[in-house]
């Protein structure tokens, strides 16, 4: 079988795996590449071999560059797709990266947030090409300290959490960002409280996410496909030569 288009994935740490977004790129016949910015490995000026780029969570801040030097690389890489409207998703930490990479702030939220809250699409998200023919989406898992509190000039808010905080963002032609986890299995997020008491949020919601992991699944499962077809529909001759 020949192999499909690649997608670069950039990973930040251990405990928060590409997960789901890789099955559910293969079968909409895309290969993702995983590169595990923290154990060292260089992150590339540019995509040169790979058609999209996803950018993954994790536990660090998107400006902490003194403790996790690669996140400098890393927006400058997401900065340099979205100019060449490529195709981009950011995940959590990856939406504050993108968000932060072209010219927006991200600051402490006024709580963390550990929660299935619904979708709340704005006009903008329904008319959007990503998010606006999910369907149905029951929920959506936030867990992050985290948000977006100025967007960059040219992004759109696409969904708003319940608090008001942004949700998600259309960062360029062919860029999104989503504060929530589309990725995650029950297990990976109770990998996030390993070594350390859980409050009693924190454990209905990993209840109620593994009791609903295949309902929620199905929806998130549409997210990704979506991003998948997108990224299918751009040319695959590559973009700009890399100088890493």
């Amino acid at each position: 079988m020949t192999p499909g288009p690649r997608v670069l994935v950039v990973q930040h740490e251990d405990d928060c795996p590409v997960a789901m977004i890789e099955p559910w790129l293969a079968e909409v016949g895309l290969r993702c590449d995983v590169l595990p910015a923290h154990e060292g490995r260089a992150v590339p000026a540019h995509l040169v071999d790979h058609v999209a780029l996803v950018v993954l969570g994790g536990r660090m801040g998107a400006q902490d560059d003194a403790e996790h030097r690669w996140l400098t690389p890393t927006r400058a890489l997401i900065a340099t797709t979205v100019s060449a409207g490529m195709p981009f998703l950011g995940v959590c930490l990856g939406h504050q990266l993108g968000a932060v990479a072209l010219g927006g702030q991200v600051h402490r939220h006024v709580r963390p947030t550990r929660a299935l809250h619904p979708l709340g699409l704005t006009a903008g998200g329904r008319a959007d090409e990503l998010l606006g023919g999910l369907g149905p989406v029951p929920a959506v898992l936030h867990w992050n300290d985290d948000v977006v509190t100025r967007t960059p000039t040219a992004s759109t808010v696409l969904a708003r959490s319940p608090d008001g905080a942004v949700q998600a963002l259309r960062l360029g032609p062919r860029a999104w960002g989503v504060q929530f986890h589309p990725e995650v299995t029950a297990g990976t997020v109770r990998g996030w409280t390993s070594g350390r008491s859980t409050t009693p949020q924190e454990e209905q919601v990993l209840d109620e996410l593994a009791r609903r992991t295949p309902e929620l699944h199905r929806s998130w499962a549409r997210l990704v496909h979506a991003f998948g077809r997108l990224v299918r529909q751009e040319p695959h001759e590559g973009g700009m030569r890399e100088s890493s």
